[in-house]
């Protein structure tokens, strides 16, 4: 295996360039290069591995999940407790190896780590609290029982832009209620997943119970959709696959949980409080550098705040840092890959081309095209590209509107709806369109909509099911329904 200088971090054994299969790391002959966006720099090598080593990892999967289902919901509670903890421990060295594969700065991938922490924690007291019921009989010698059982072994496939936190979301439910998982990282980002495998078996998970299946992704995912012993996938990614994936899983009738796409609208209206507007506008737009699902996509301001809001929008975008996650100064860091700064770019110029204007940003600063400026537009037309594609990138467009109808409207013309924003002062209006707009998660005068304990997800072609919370649990849990023939006592008895 070819040597590469490793992240700067305490514990060297957190960074892993092998798969973990059943208690094991894994080696391969053809391997998959991963490199630093921030520089160009490869960092090391995964396996690139195929379908014989994830139905190795089913078969492990298969074949732990009673033991791991038969100890007490306390006992399984504990270990994911004691996995957060390392998480906890351990956080310097994780936000720093998810840096060094991602590009977002310092301070973004310590709170994703211990966003993964809270998860962890969060269902190893869940998992105490899957309650059954007993309901009224039918008849007289009739006795009703529902229990929730776990549906077995689950697929997960995580994406690149959140990649330690998003697993702690797929991972903390199932282990929670006695499924085992088998994991598909991304191939950009695998070093945050392997880094938690060797916490996890450090916190005593089985043998089995969590495998990590690294390389492309269509061999592995061939094998999670077609394996009839995987009673359940969930992906988090693009709408396109998730498609894809959730029409293979019909073929064996899979239990699928997909979160996808958005096209989140962030609506101003004039009474709202322009420093929390900007304030909110900064983080929904440029965290991650605009790579989150529930980044904000169009932004809809009212006529008597829109030139007030874009000039200290564009201001304030203006003077973010760029650079490399790892220094201390760095505000926002690289987009993933080429393929990102081109879409980003194409966006911006369709926009423009149709009659935007850009106060500022726009390009790529450095030669080697890993950035993208920190861009706003204003007079976004109707018939631009980003008011119908995500974008996933740090680029903010304004559209004006005049009426709260009309802002309704544009916000809901769309098959995405994961998540929407709006600020207002007017409590009438905060509750009319909280009601109205067709997404998951609304964040209204707040542009922090997520926690452990809320349920995460969208509507329409934004995905199925929910992630977090006690919603959480329910896509890992089958209902079963439990008669009882309680025949009366003998005459005598």
């Amino acid at each position: 295996m070819p040597h590469f200088q490793p992240p700067p971090i305490r514990r060297n054994d957190l960074f892993r360039q092998s798969a973990f299969i059943n208690g094991e790391w894994v080696g391969g002959s053809a391997l998959l290069t991963v490199t630093n966006p921030a520089t160009g720099i490869a960092i090391g090598t995964v396996p690139d591995l195929g379908t014989a080593a994830t139905e190795a990892a089913v078969t492990a999967a298969h074949a732990a999940q009673p033991a791991w289902r038969a100890l007490s919901a306390k006992e399984r509670g504990l270990v994911l407790r004691r996995w957060a903890a390392l998480v906890q421990e351990n956080e310097g060295d994780l936000a720093r190896i998810l840096t060094w594969e991602q590009g977002k700065p310092q301070a973004e991938a310590l709170a994703e780590v211990r966003s993964t922490a809270a998860f962890l924690e969060w269902y190893g007291d869940e998992a105490r609290r899957v309650y059954g019921e007993t309901l009224p009989g039918h008849r007289a010698d009739k006795r009703m029982i529902v229990t929730r059982t776990p549906v077995g072994v689950v697929a997960a496939i995580t994406p690149w832009n959140f990649p330690s936190s998003m697993i702690a979301r797929k991972v903390g439910p199932a282990l929670a209620v006695g499924c085992t998982m088998v994991l598909k990282p991304s191939e950009l980002t695998p070093y945050s997943a392997l880094a938690l495998a060797v916490l996890a078996e450090q916190a005593g998970v089985p043998a089995g119970v969590f495998s990590i299946v690294t390389g492309r992704p269509q061999a592995i995912g061939d094998v999670m959709v077609e394996d009839t012993r995987i009673a359940k996938l969930s992906f988090t990614g693009s709408t396109k696959v998730g498609k894809y994936l959730a029409g293979r899983c019909m073929e064996t009738m899979k239990r699928i949980s997909m979160e996808l796409g958005g096209n989140a609208p962030f609506i101003v209206f004039d009474d709202a409080d322009l420093d929390a507007a900007i304030e909110g506008a900064m983080l929904a737009k440029f965290r991650n550098a605009g790579q989150t699902c529930i980044s904000a996509n169009r932004f809809l301001v009212q006529d008597g705040i829109y030139d007030r809001f874009a000039a200290r929008l564009a201001e304030r975008a203006a003077a973010l840092k760029l650079g490399d996650g790892l220094l201390a100064a760095t505000q926002m860091g690289p987009l993933i890959n080429s393929a990102a700064i081109q879409k980003v770019a194409r966006h911006a110029d369709d926009a423009v081309r149709r009659g935007a204007r850009i106060l500022t940003g726009g390009a790529t600063p450095d030669a080697e095209g890993r950035f993208y400026e920190p861009t706003v537009l204003v007079d976004l037309p109707p018939t631009a590209d980003m008011t119908r594609e995500e974008t996933f990138g740090p680029l903010a467009a304004l559209r004006r509107f005049h009426t709260e109808t009309e802002a309704l409207s544009i916000a809901n013309d769309t098959r995405a709806g994961l998540a929407a924003y709006f600020y207002t002062r007017d409590l009438a209006r905060a509750h009319r369109l909280s009601e109205a707009l067709e997404y998951g998660m609304i964040g209204v005068n707040t542009a922090l909509l997520t926690s452990e304990g809320a349920p995460f997800g969208g509507v329409k072609e934004s995905g199925v099911g929910r992630e977090g919370g006690f919603y959480g649990l329910d896509d890992y849990l089958d209902i079963k329904s439990i008669c009882i023939d309680v025949p009366p006592l003998a005459p005598g008895a």
